[in-house]
């Protein structure tokens, strides 16, 4: 899963779907935009989530929101005032890359790329030849990459993938339900890689950023999936 951004409901949804599963894994972007950054951070720390540093994960932290958009930098302030010390330095802490192996399967994990592990913007539409430096670099069999919000997976080497689970607390790409993937991996192999979407309570999230006095377009976004 990747980029809650503070959106617990939404989380919930997602582990209501999934069932049990042996290990999650968290492409960075736990708190911003949604008003529960404290309540999700500690839910995924509780989960025992594997994560990665977000670009909103190091900027609420350090209350540093440089080229953001105006909605933007008003919830990374936000934001920050409403973590303590230690939930900062926790997000801080994040590593900016995970490697592991899982059953014989190599797993590179990034919120941005390989190349910019937080900040840079990996979509759907970029060149096959890009996705498979990364691959042949991190040498994974599975790169999970977040960011963007939007979900996709690709093939750009046989049995080698790139996957972006989408966004599970403010989805882009014109379909609100919280997006996130389930991976199957047995003997060495994946044996299966599905994204997942689920409708949760976006009205609740809404009604939330209004009543604490964030701005009306983070809600809005989130009936859209904008």
């Amino acid at each position: 899963m990747s980029d809650i951004h503070a959106n617990p409901i939404a989380l919930q949804a997602v582990l209501n779907d999934s069932g049990p599963f042996d290990l999650l894994l968290n492409a960075g972007d736990i708190v911003d935009y949604n008003p529960w950054p404290v309540e999700s951070l500690a839910k995924v720390r509780k989960l025992g989530a594997i994560s990665v540093l977000g670009n909103h994960d190091r900027d609420s932290a350090l209350n540093a929101p440089i080229g953001y958009n105006p909605y933007a930098i008003i919830s990374c302030r936000w934001t920050h005032e409403r973590l303590s010390p230690s939930d900062r330095s926790f997000l801080l802490a994040l590593p900016r890359q995970m490697k592991l192996q899982v059953d014989g399967v190599r797993i590179s994990m990034f919120h941005g790329s390989p190349r910019n592990p937080v900040d840079e913007y990996i979509t759907p539409e970029c060149p096959t030849e890009v996705l498979r430096g990364f691959l042949q670099s991190t040498k994974a069999q599975l790169l999970i990459l977040g960011h963007t919000h939007i979900p996709f997976l690709e093939e750009p080497l046989p049995g080698r993938y790139v996957l972006n689970p989408g966004s599970v607390g403010q989805p882009r790409d014109g379909d609100p339900r919280a997006s996130y993937a389930l991976l199957t991996i047995e003997g060495g192999d994946l044996l299966r890689l599905e994204h997942r979407r689920v409708p949760y309570e976006v009205e609740k999230v809404a009604e939330e950023i209004l009543r604490v006095g964030l701005p009306p377009f983070l809600a809005e976004r989130l009936y859209y999936g904008m």
